[in-house]
């Protein structure tokens, strides 16, 4: 008779069983498994689809539309580039001046720190512009240095200009045939040679009497005249008593106070000429006046009216060697036609100090950065919006024992002129008398010119928001 072994058996089946479930758990997982890897592969594989907006919380996520068909063009007009230029007044290097810059030990002259104040102010501007008026005649032929009356100053004064930031210097004024037709042609020569362009005279009649400087993708023209003195010779002019050669003729813009009409007529047709070449802006700098006169002469307001009327956005003055007020004119054949003129910049720097002065006010130790601002909007117009106005003052002192012409900028962002320009008491006081001169001459047409230019451009803004 067999035994009968009840326990070890049973935990067999026990185990038979366990050993089936988990066969049929395992299958079940790799099946599953399989499924999952199959879905996974299909959609990693699966062609693009074009997404759709559904959620309107966009904070929480990129939406990628399909605009072929839906797109429209933004038709909003708003600013696309903005033009700055910056204008100063007259550069005279008198004997003293020219003397301050030579260097003792080499003999060179040294231009670069009378600037050294206004050079940041300088810089800034898309385009900085000064008048030049003196030449660069050179010293062969047995030439030497000069200042008044015939004014022939070292080269080294355009790459001292160059070197401050300028870009441009006007020739045309009383003083550009100071060395004659030599002088004329070299002053041009050596400009050009230190990177300056130069507006006013030119060394061929066939050259542009204007330029038009494209300037951060605005066209601006700009053209420059000086009046001339003295009984004109046929077809040619006389510059400072000096009657030029028949080899000058054309070479130096200038007008006749006793031909105006033959002025506007020539100014007419290159103001055309200049929008041909595409223009969008213009600029007229004039030298005219009477020196050492605060106020403008009513050949100058004339003049300048009559500028106004042709059409040119801005006119700047030079000559008579102390500032002169600022004002808006009203054309008198378009009636939303205005020009910002200021008759007179003063001088920049000069050794024309009021101790040696008839006119003993200061007034001719005096200057101006003027700056006015161009505006194009994306439907190309061209406006201007801005001006303004910081005031400068030649200061003479020595360092080491010479003679230093400092221009300052009487900037009123600068908290202490006294720390930052190292002033003495004296000194501070003779600056700040200086911008109250200053600012007493041109403060009412600067604020009428920037009230009005503020008020159109906001008129201009509601017009365009009108629009939309």
């Amino acid at each position: 008779m067999s035994e009968i072994h009840v326990g070890p058996r049973s935990q067999r089946n026990r185990r038979k069983k366990n050993l089936t479930l988990g066969l049929i758990i395992a299958s079940t997982v790799l099946f599953v498994l399989a499924i999952v890897f199959v879905v996974i592969f299909a959609i990693r594989n699966a062609p693009p689809s074009t997404p759709t907006n559904t959620n309107t919380d966009a904070s929480n996520q990129t939406t990628v539309t399909d605009t072929t068909d839906t797109d429209e063009e933004d038709d909003t007009v708003k600013p696309i580039s903005f033009a700055t230029i910056s204008v100063t007044g007259d550069i005279l290097t008198h004997t003293n001046v020219i003397n301050a810059a030579k260097i003792t030990e080499t003999g060179e002259y040294v231009f670069d720190p009378f600037f050294a104040h206004v050079k940041p102010y300088i810089s800034a501007a898309d385009y900085a512009v000064t008048n030049l008026e003196v030449t660069l005649a050179g010293t062969e032929n047995g030439r030497t240095y000069t200042g008044y009356p015939r004014f022939n100053s070292p080269d080294s004064l355009a790459t001292g200009l160059k070197n401050a930031g300028f870009d441009m210097a006007m020739t045309a004024n009383n003083h550009c045939y100071d060395t004659g037709l030599t002088g004329l042609h070299r002053t041009l020569q050596i400009l050009t040679e230190n990177g300056l362009d130069t507006l006013g005279t030119v060394s061929n009649v066939e050259t542009k009497k204007y330029v038009v400087k494209e300037i951060n993708d605005i066209k601006i023209g700009m053209i420059s005249y000086t009046f001339e003195t003295g009984d004109a010779y046929p077809d040619r002019p006389s510059i400072n008593g000096l009657l030029t050669s028949e080899n000058s003729v054309g070479l130096i813009n200038s007008f006749d106070y006793k031909q105006l009409d033959k002025f506007y007529a020539e100014l007419e047709e290159n103001l055309s000429n200049m929008k041909a070449d595409g223009a969008e802006a213009t600029v007229l700098y004039i030298h005219w006046g009477n020196e050492y006169q605060l106020s403008p002469a009513s050949s100058q307001k004339e003049i300048a009216q009559k500028i106004c009327d042709l059409g040119i956005d801005v006119i700047v003055g030079g000559h008579p060697h102390v500032i002169q007020p600022m004002d808006l004119l009203e054309s008198t054949v378009d009636e939303n036609h205005k020009t910002i003129c200021l008759f007179s910049c003063g001088n920049f720097i000069s050794n024309q100090r009021r101790n040696l002065m008839n006119l003993k006010t200061g007034h001719t130790e005096d200057g101006i950065m003027f700056s006015f601002s161009f505006t194009k909007y994306s439907d190309g117009t061209v406006a201007l919006e801005q001006v303004d106005a910081i005031p400068t003052w030649v200061w003479l002192h020595k360092v080491n024992g010479q003679n230093v012409y400092s221009i300052l900028p009487l900037d009123q962002g600068i908290e202490d002129w006294k720390a930052a320009f190292s002033l003495d008491d004296v000194n501070l006081n003779h600056a700040t008398e200086s911008y109250q001169r200053t600012m007493a001459l041109i403060e009412e047409g600067l604020m009428k010119s920037k009230n009005h230019l503020e008020a159109e451009k906001l008129a201009r803004l509601a017009a365009y928001e009108t629009k939309e």
